[in-house]
């Protein structure tokens, strides 16, 4: 099969800092080009997978980020040259509304965010026209009246990451610095415990910038550090020598990609106790409601290295449930 695959604009696959969606791409992509079906994706000019790539956008651009003309102008074009494919798959929230007044070719999308009034109206407006992918069951119950085609979890490859042994001592917060990921919980919980704590955050927009100026610049020092965005060596370096990873959000994350990582590495999660959560890491991670500072700090003491099993989903397992919704959308 032919697939066409459409990233959003914003960032390179995979990334090369911070880039959740854009990493579960380039998994996805590999695991379909593993399987041996043929991949043209749609994505930044500066992408690296082994795909096909097309793009409109100049090589180098980071500063579009979150402008909706960047990615109308994206998908546009992408469906202007996406001609040549069986099927469509795009991860974009324009694109599948776009989409369908500018090709014959089936489309399938996958919505990385939470349902929410905005993204419920959207999606169901997409569910009209193409196979709509959730990725995870807790997600999807929030779609309301939306038909979901598929729950397709993200898979991650354990032969990206080594096993470590947590011998550096100290804990680690991977994510965005914004109050939902809850990087001042983390600093809480890490003084509250005596242990160092090294925070790895992409922190480049404005809102990002705000919050850490506000609620978390204060509370570092000592033992407590940010070390900036990391790419992928050196967040795999981070996870490996951490005791644990603090995980302490308060939204309702519909995934989790940075636990997988985390738990590839052997490093024990310590997590919110968010439905979402406790569906992709089933029995493989202690948790605590979100509000329960002293029980996240508890629990992070009690927590013994290694992880208690390797995370369940793979690049492979990602791949094949997703060309079993093409399949379906080629049939129908």
């Amino acid at each position: 099969m032919r697939i066409g695959m459409i990233a959003p604009p914003w960032l390179p696959v995979p990334p090369p800092a911070y880039g959740g969606t854009e990493a579960v791409l380039d998994g996805l992509v590999r695991g379909l080009l593993q399987a041996g079906h043929e991949v043209v994706l749609a994505a930044h000019p500066d992408s690296q997978t082994p795909a096909e790539i097309r793009s409109v956008l100049p090589r180098g651009s980071t500063d579009a980020i979150g402008q909706g003309a960047t990615e109308l102008a994206h998908v546009v074009a992408a469906y202007e040259q996406l001609t040549d494919v069986d099927v469509i798959h795009d991860h974009t929230l324009s694109g599948p509304l776009l989409g369908p007044r500018r090709t014959d070719v089936p489309i399938v999308a996958t919505h990385h965010g939470v349902f929410d009034d905005a993204t419920t109206r959207i999606f169901r407006d997409v569910a009209r026209s193409a196979k709509v992918i959730a990725i995870s069951h807790c997600q999807a119950a929030g779609a309301v009246d939306i038909p979901i085609a598929a729950v397709v979890h993200h898979g991650v490859d354990v032969a990206d990451f080594a096993l470590g042994d947590g011998a550096g001592g100290y804990l680690a917060f991977l994510g965005r610095m914004v109050p939902e990921k809850g990087p001042h919980h983390a600093i809480r919980i890490a003084r509250r415990l005596g242990m160092p704590l090294l925070l790895a955050a992409k922190m480049r927009e404005a809102p990002e910038m705000a919050f850490f100026e506000a609620e978390v610049r204060h509370l570092l020092g000592g033992d407590i550090e940010y070390i900036g965005e990391l790419g992928h060596l050196d967040k795999a370096q981070l996870l490996c020598g951490a005791h644990a990873l603090l995980n302490p959000i308060a939204w309702p994350e519909p995934f989790g990609m940075v636990m997988l990582e985390a738990l590839a590495c052997g490093t024990p999660v310590v997590a919110s106790d968010v439905p979402a959560l406790r569906e992709v890491l089933a029995g493989r991670a202690s948790f605590v409601t979100a509000e329960d500072i002293a029980g996240l700090v508890a629990t992070a003491e009690r927590t013994q290295r290694p992880a208690p099993a390797p995370p369940a989903w793979t690049w492979e397992d990602a791949a094949r449930a997703t060309w079993d919704v093409y399949a379906a959308a080629l049939s129908t």
